[in-house]
Order: C-alpha cells, then structure tokens, then sequence
C-alpha cells in the first residue's frame, strides 16, 4: 500500500503526521495551563488539591505526546532534528528542564519530610505553565522567522550565536506566538478544571469555580492582542520560499498568506479553530456552561495544523536559516528515505489503535468528576 506511494507523497504524509501530534500536544497543554491557575485561582488548600488531583492523573500524556512529536520528527525528517536540537540546545534544554520540574513538583509536593515546601513546588509548575509554553511557542515560531544556522557539505550544522536558540525568544514574532499560546493553555486548564471537578462535592469549592470562570474569560482577553499581531505578521511578513525547480530558497513576499489561499483547507482549519476557541469562552463565560473544554480543544488541534502547515507546505522552508538561504531545511531536503518513509507508514497503522486505547482509559478516569474525599494531599493523583 505505502510501498506505491513516491517519496514526495510520503514527506507530504509525515509532515501532516507530525504537524497533526503536535498540535494535539498544543491541545494537551491545558495541564500546563491549568498548574498557573493554582497561584492566581486557587486560594484555600482544598481547592489546590483539588486542581493538582485533577491535573495530576493528565500531565504524564501531555510529556509522552511532547516526545511522541519530538520522535516523530525525529525519524521522518532527522536533519531537522540534527540541526534544531544538535544546533539551538539551550532552548530544548531550558524546555526539558521545565518538565522535570514539573515531575519532580507531581511526585514530591506533599511528600513527608518535605524539606522546600509545597509553594515552591507550586511555583515550579506555574513556571513550567510559563516558561516552558513560551519557550515552545518561540522555538514554533522560528518555523516562520528562521533561525542562525548553516550546514556544510557534510550536513554538519553551525549556530552562528552563542545563545544556542535561546535568541528565539528575543523576537517579537515568536514572543507573541509564545505569549499566545501560553494564556490558550489558561483558558484550556481553567475549561478542563471546570469540566473536571466535583464542585458540588464541598461547599468550600464554589468560590474556585466561579473564579475559573474569571480566569477563562481574562486568558483569552490576555490572548487576543497576541493572536492579532500574529496573524498580522503571518499574512504580510516575508516568506521562505523554495523554487521547485531548482531547490533555491528565496524570500518572497506574502508567503504564508500565499500558502493560506493556495492551500484553503488550512485556512478553513484555522478559521474554524479559532471559532471553536471563541465560542468556548461564550459557552464558559456567558452561558455558564462546563463543556468549553469540548470546543477549545479540538479547535486548538485545527490551529496547530493550519500553522504547521503553513509552514510547511506549498514549497515552503519550514525550518529556515537567516544567515544562509540555501541552509534552509524543507520537508523534502530534510527527510528520511523513501524506504525509512515506508517502514514508518506501516508501524503507524497501529496508531488508531493506541489512540483508542488512550480514550478509552481517559474516559474510565473521567466518567465522573473527581469529589473533595477523592483527593489526596501525599500524591498527585
């Protein structure tokens, strides 16, 4: 079956396959998200129990689908994974620290014999919720503002700054995008935390309900100018285009927009994700609704592939270098043989099925909200 296919139509396939985990994984940072809420939602000690038990039973799934896109890009187009995570180390290694605290704060924050304190293991989850969103979210963005490397003959890369990637966050663009995506994953917490929780288990918890729903609503405000100064550069910023004829990569104005029109199920993707988006926060905020969650995230996923894919396609540089054009990495260029392509379609059958297997487990654990004399302050879950 995959074996017929040519090698362009596999590198199209593994592109949309790695976009499509990523932007699952974008999905799933409502655990990220939903961890600063217990600094600015969560007041009384029952009601941080309560979101670091309701979090708690998630956080392992949003890593594993981090890594899962990592491996994916990693064995489909392994000079880009050579050259962004061989070249810009300091950001992936700021990145992977974030989720080791984040660990680390799940298993040990009531530990006994807690000798730093649970507010400082709170403290480490609302800087993975931060820190670590805004750095992916910069590390993303440099798929449109390229970054300073540069590949010899032999593939071997050069980072041109001694920051080793961490300039990434120096950019506007990429700040934005970061910024953006770490108040989506506060609206995602605050609507899963509210999907999620008992509250009329202990009458002590109405008081975090109706301040997640604050939250929900004051996140996607937050959000709104950084999604507008995103999608304003998208659609007017030079591009990274690449002459299917010869392979030179050259800029060229108006790329992205370009892309959106010439491919319009990804600008259908993206329209349709932020309306998603939006009309959870109406569901939250206006009609007191606890499903948003149900609508943000799948609407999440539809935006993380209209901008993977804008970045990909089309002929189209999706790793590109600023100090050397015809260093610039392509879905083509990058990619794993055909052979290797192959070999991967097939594993990738058995993907549905662990994706069932995933819901059919997430949907035992959340087939009813988690009740006050369910939690536990010595665990996490």
């Amino acid at each position: 079956m995959f074996g017929n296919l040519d090698h362009t139509t596999l590198q199209t396939l593994w592109w949309f396959i790695a976009s499509l985990v990523g932007s699952i994984f974008l999905a799933l940072t409502f655990v990220n998200g939903g961890q600063t809420l217990l600094l600015t939602s969560a007041y009384t000690e029952l009601e941080k129990r309560m979101v670091i038990n309701s979090l708690g039973r998630k956080w392992e799934l949003t890593f594993t689908t981090l890594v899962l896109f990592g491996g994916a890009l990693f064995a489909a187009f392994p000079l880009f994974y050579a050259t962004s995570f061989g070249g810009a180390y300091w950001v992936w290694m700021a990145i992977l620290f974030t989720f080791i605290l984040q660990a680390v704060s799940y298993e040990y924050r009531k530990k006994p014999a807690n000798l730093l304190g649970a507010p400082l293991y709170e403290f480490f989850l609302f800087l993975n919720g931060t820190l670590g969103i805004l750095l992916i979210g910069a590390a993303v963005g440099t798929f449109f503002t390229g970054s300073a490397f540069s590949l010899d003959q032999y593939k071997s890369v050069t980072w041109h700054l001694p920051t080793r990637g961490l300039e990434a966050a120096t950019d506007p663009f990429n700040i934005s995008l970061g910024l953006f995506l770490v108040f989506i994953a506060r609206l995602l917490g605050a609507e899963y935390l509210l999907n999620n929780i008992d509250f009329a288990s202990d009458p002590g918890l109405a008081g975090l309900k109706e301040r997640l729903r604050r939250s929900a609503a004051l996140s996607f405000f937050c959000s709104l100018p950084f999604l507008v100064y995103v999608l304003g550069n998208l659609l007017f910023m030079n591009g990274y285009a690449v002459d299917p004829a010869s392979g030179a990569v050259l800029m060229e104005k108006g790329k992205y927009l370009h892309n959106l029109l010439a491919l319009p199920h990804l600008l259908l993707f993206l329209l349709a994700g932020l309306g998603l988006v939006i009309w959870s926060v109406v569901l939250t905020t206006l009609r007191g609704s606890d499903q948003g969650i149900w609508y943000a995230g799948p609407g999440t996923v539809l935006v993380g592939l209209a901008l993977f894919g804008t970045a990909g396609y089309n002929n189209t540089a999706f790793y590109p270098s600023n100090v050397d054009l015809a260093s610039s990495l392509t879905i083509h260029n990058a990619s794993s043989s055909h052979y290797t392509l192959t070999a991967m379609s097939y594993v990738a059958l058995a993907v549905p099925l662990v994706v069932g297997y995933i819901a059919y487990f997430w949907r035992q654990m959340d087939s009813r909200r988690l009740a006050a004399d369910e939690t536990t302050d010595d665990m996490a879950y």
